[in-house]
């Protein structure tokens, strides 16, 4: 008679037993990296409302994550420059694999699936030569890097995926960065910041810049809608007495609609977008500003300012069912309904910069 272990095997080898998936974590909503009181840095899955369903050690600062689209897996970014990216078993807390940028290269602390979570792409600096590149990476294969393709830009620091469709939108930052230098912009006077839309062969489809004047708007981080619009956010690195929009919304084919707080709102910002994100329901964008201890919220049909919350240290912000969430450096999660802060909980722990949807 067959054992169970050997029926199991065999179900398992006919394809016949469903593969772990995200509901076998409990069906975590965000992913959010943290420092800990101690002083060691985990990797947190939240559920809807912000409440921690999973943690697992990282050996550095975090800064962003990308979850596989089926599979329980998370891939953690180390903060810019870092040049590791761990694959973390969100089922065993284990790593599984570790991402190496190559020499001359360092991660941008962001990276994106592919549709069918087969390749993993993150935005790379060349220091060598001052140009941004895309890794590609055999998710099937271990994780191993199997080529390689120009951002069309510098500073690609962050990458989403049209829904649905194989084509990349990558930030270029413009600003160019070396090791050497440690996290000293180099090209100021000469930074060239756009939006890029590439497919995974690497060939450009669109490219956006803004105008010449706003050459100093750094695009960094990039939120998108189930219909393909793109939310990004950047960071001013020209005069401090201008206070320029930092907010943009683009669609492949149309010109970029950059939108601004009225009156002496827009200066509280400080001239930082930290991170962006769409609303459930698509009808609002956010961007927030941990420099400033805000957020500013805008309707996106009429791309109107909406409302502003006041929050320390408010960086991650996501979109839910009902509206938005933002993690805080001080542990707190906030629960944004209406573009009001209707709950806050806390955590003991500093939230990093970024809060992702899974």
């Amino acid at each position: 008679m067959a054992t169970r272990r050997g029926f199991l095997a065999g179900l398992l080898a006919a394809g016949l037993v469903p593969k772990p998936g995200w509901a076998d974590v409990g069906g975590p909503a965000f992913l959010a990296a943290a420092k800990l009181p101690e002083g060691g840095f985990h990797l947190f899955g939240l559920d809807p409302a912000g409440a921690t369903l999973f943690s697992v050690p990282l050996p550095d600062r975090g800064h962003a994550a990308a979850a596989h689209p089926s599979r329980p897996q998370v891939v953690a970014f180390a903060r810019r420059p870092g040049t590791f990216a761990l694959v973390i078993d969100c089922m065993t807390g284990k790593t599984v694999a570790q991402l190496d940028a190559p020499e001359g290269r360092h991660f941008y602390g962001h990276g994106i699936f592919s549709v069918d979570g087969s390749l993993m792409f993150t935005p790379e600096n060349d220091y060598e030569v001052g140009q941004g590149r895309i890794g590609i990476w055999d998710c099937d294969a271990g994780y191993t890097r199997v080529g390689e393709f120009s951002s069309h830009g510098v500073g690609p620091h962050d990458v989403v995926r049209l829904p649905g469709q194989d084509i990349l939108v990558v930030a270029n930052g413009g600003i160019d960065t070396h090791p050497d230098s440690g996290r000293t912009k180099l090209n100021l006077p000469t930074m060239r910041p756009n939006l890029s839309y590439v497919d995974l062969d690497g060939r450009l489809i669109e490219q956006v810049e803004l105008d010449p004047a706003l050459h100093h708007n750094s695009i960094r981080h990039l939120a998108i809608r189930d219909d393909g619009l793109v939310a990004f956010a950047m960071q001013w690195q020209g005069d401090t007495a201008e206070h320029p929009p930092l907010l943009g919304l683009h669609q492949i084919g149309s010109a970029p609609v950059l939108l601004s707080a009225p009156g002496d709102l827009q200066p509280t910002m400080k001239g930082y977008g930290a991170s962006v994100a769409f609303s459930g329901d698509g009808q609002s964008a956010g961007i927030s500003s941990s420099r400033g201890n805000t957020a500013h919220f805008y309707d996106v049909a009429s791309a109107g300012f909406a409302t502003a919350i006041t929050a320390p240290d408010v960086s991650g912000l996501s979109g839910t069912q009902q509206g938005f969430l933002a993690t805080t450096g001080l542990g707190e999660v906030l629960d944004i309904r209406k573009n009001v802060i209707q709950n806050v909980s806390r955590h003991p722990v500093s939230w990093d910069n970024h809060l992702i949807s899974i």
